[in-house]
């Protein structure tokens, strides 16, 4: 057999949630949620060295400042797997996914972390262990394991693969980021949460798209029951919707807790068309610098599925 490699670079993929039901916070403080995943092409780059000579891990992730949870992962796995030895390692991630954006590029990092680590240690964990692992980093990690599209439940602890037919979107980033915990906080106070978490109608919308190779059944359905939180704390955010709606999405959404808004088309010809013209949008941002001036909004990101 031959030794574990040095380094390893994973892909982290971005995800849109087309369906997020939220239902009201438990005993802990989380909310459960049954969520349709569409993991997307768009990606970040995460690279994972073993370095005997470091003190410690290190993450290098240039344009995003404080804690990362890849760090946290390589900490859960190291905890996972006590047995083991693994030195030292270099995260190196490059970010082509916007930070805090609702595209769970974190949590795509932590995952790809989770992944690497575990190809530097020989493999002593399955996936079904590294889910594991991955549930207690947060509820978008463990479906980013095995990057795919999803319906997820619990509190993102239950994944089940599903397969959707081609879809094209455009992302429309927002300058400024919006905290999760802000949104779920909102959430709480608007008090509208699902009572119903089946997953079972979430897997037959699937099939069915699937079945009619059409993105028409998926864009009928979009929901997201934090999107009234996320546009009570960022209202420009409708702007973005109804930009996208004028641009000919079959339907648009704000992307989990946002900021980012999202719009499905018909093919990728559509969405890059609806892109070039969005580009020339002037879409409401806030001020950053200098005060009073309104910040220029981020291009919008045409992707389509991950094939997974």
């Amino acid at each position: 057999m031959s030794p574990p490699p040095t380094s390893v670079t994973e892909r982290a993929h971005a995800k849109v949630n087309l369906v997020l039901r939220v239902g009201p916070s438990r005993a802990d403080g989380l909310h459960p949620l049954c969520s349709l995943f569409a993991a997307l092409a768009l990606h970040d780059e995460v690279t994972v060295t073993a370095d005997p000579s470091a003190d410690g891990d290190v993450v290098d992730c240039p344009g995003v400042d404080g804690d990362n949870l890849a760090a946290a992962a390589a900490a859960a796995f190291r905890a996972a797997v006590p047995g083991v030895e693994l030195p030292p390692l270099r995260i190196e991630i490059e970010k082509r996914i916007p930070v805090a954006a609702g595209l769970a590029g974190g949590s795509a990092d932590a995952a790809a972390v989770l992944r690497a680590a575990n190809t530097l240690a020989g493999g002593p964990l399955g996936p079904d262990e590294l889910r594991a692992v991955a549930a207690g980093l947060g509820s978008d990690v463990p479906s980013q394991v095995e990057p795919a599209h999803a319906v997820v439940s619990g509190v993102g602890e239950r994944v089940e693969r599903v397969e959707l037919p081609p879809l094209a979107l455009v992302l429309l980033p927002r300058a400024e980021g919006l905290s999760t915990a802000a949104v779920y906080a909102e959430a709480d106070r608007i008090g509208r949460f699902a009572t119903d978490l089946d997953p079972a109608p979430l897997h037959r919308l699937a099939a069915r798209a699937r079945a009619q190779a059409d993105a028409a059944p998926l864009a009928a359905a979009l929901a997201n029951d934090l999107q009234p939180a996320a546009l009570a704390l960022a209202p420009e955010l409708e702007d973005g919707l109804a930009a996208l709606r004028d641009a000919g999405a079959l339907a648009a959404q704000v992307s989990g807790s946002g900021p980012t808004v999202f719009g499905l088309f018909a093919d990728r010809v559509a969405a890059d068309s609806a892109a070039l013209a969005l580009a020339g949008v002037d879409r409401a941002a806030p001020p950053i610098a200098p005060p009073g001036e309104p910040a220029a909004a981020p291009a919008p990101i045409v992707t389509e599925l991950h094939a997974a």
